[in-house]
């Protein structure tokens, strides 16, 4: 009975702690990428396109939240190039939705990964995006569902409290 216990804890731990396997960037890579952009602004304009997007990859993959909002607004501001080829707007494209996915826009996060796939339907990092999305939408739901039967459950049991003090 205790081992039948133990697995359940468990699988709700695992449940609510479950990691995606998207990779992180510290600040110091964020930072080393920063200078190498500044470095770059006597480069060729393809060199200093690489740059950005090495720059850009860093600052969605990051932890700090306003490092994945510069990321997305430059990601954003490099699609208007129409001169970009079809794979640098998918990889642009999967960025903006890792970006996304970062700040907690899993519905918009959803639409760009969903681009990316009519481009690639194949490409395993945007379909491993999708499920991490999809798996982080549905562990929502049932946190939400959760806190709002418990809400319930609380406000029903006050009013049959109240009635009863009444009575």
């Amino acid at each position: 009975m205790d081992a039948k216990i133990g697995k359940f804890l468990e699988s709700v731990g695992n449940f609510f702690s479950k990691d995606d396997q998207i990779p992180w960037c510290d600040s110091d890579v964020v930072s080393g990428l920063e200078r190498e952009v500044a470095e770059a602004e006597n480069a060729s304009e393809e060199q200093r396109s690489e740059c950005i997007m090495r720059l850009s990859w860093a600052l969605v993959h990051s932890r700090r939240p306003e490092d994945v909002q510069r990321g997305i607004a430059m990601v954003e501001a490099s699609l208007g190039n129409t001169n970009i080829s079809p794979l640098a707007r998918r990889e642009k494209i999967y960025l903006l939705a890792v970006g996304y996915y970062r700040s907690g826009d899993f519905t918009r996060s959803r639409q760009l990964v969903d681009q990316c796939l009519e481009i690639a339907p194949d490409w395993r990092q945007a379909l491993t995006l999708k499920k991490n999305i999809e798996d982080k939408i549905a562990r929502d739901g049932v946190i939400g569902i959760g806190i709002t039967a418990t809400a319930v459950g609380l406000l029903v049991g006050g009013i049959a409290a109240a009635v009863a003090r009444k009575k």
